[in-house]
């Protein structure tokens, strides 16, 4: 029988490089990123449950779209080059101080940023001001709000915005050529 998981706080920098891997695991293996979903969605416990009324229709179901890895590959290609992102996450950083990880982790969220400005225009998805209190209508845009907390009942709901979240305007990643292997993310390097 397997040992249960360690639910002991992880360190802001065990955090940051769980979080940059998972994103990019999500971006590239789209079981994986169901599972993940899954995961996040909340617990609702009613008191007793509610009657259930058969549908007024079935809706059909919408097969999900396959996502290509090229641009995916080609992302974390950048970000691999200015930042050295792979680096750093396949680095084993529990024998480093925070300090030292602090130090490598500013030249990780650098390069980072200097990829993301350059390839990609990002705005907020709420333009309200974190921390302020929000409603949200019936048909408001699920894809660009995930509700979190005590989710009961229909819209609108009243809550607090925690983070506004980003949307991105535009993309500029470069053409590849036929011939580019977009898994090669970076290439060995051979001194001589």
């Amino acid at each position: 029988m397997a040992a249960p998981h360690d639910l002991s706080p992880l360190s802001f920098f065990t955090r940051i490089a769980l979080a940059i891997g998972s994103f990019f695991r999500i971006l590239g293996d789209a079981q994986y990123a169901a599972r993940v979903q899954g995961v996040d969605q909340p617990a609702v416990v009613s008191p007793a449950p509610a009657p259930v009324a058969p549908p007024a229709s079935i809706k059909p179901v919408i097969p999900l779209k396959e996502a290509t890895p090229e641009a995916a590959l080609q992302l974390l290609g950048l970000l691999q080059r200015e930042a050295r992102l792979i680096d750093f996450v396949e680095e084993d950083v529990a024998s480093y101080s925070d300090a030292e990880i602090g130090g490598a982790a500013r030249l990780v969220h650098e390069g980072c940023r200097k990829v993301l400005r350059e390839h990609f225009t990002l705005v907020p998805a709420r333009d309200e001001a974190e921390g302020s209190r929000i409603v949200l209508d019936e048909g408001f845009d699920a894809a660009a709000v995930r509700l979190t907390g005590n989710v009961v009942g229909a819209a609108p709901y009243r809550g607090t915005l925690s983070h506004r979240g980003w949307r991105v305007t535009e993309v500029r990643l470069p053409r590849l050529a036929p011939s580019h292997d977009a898994k090669i993310l970076a290439a060995a390097e051979v001194e001589l």
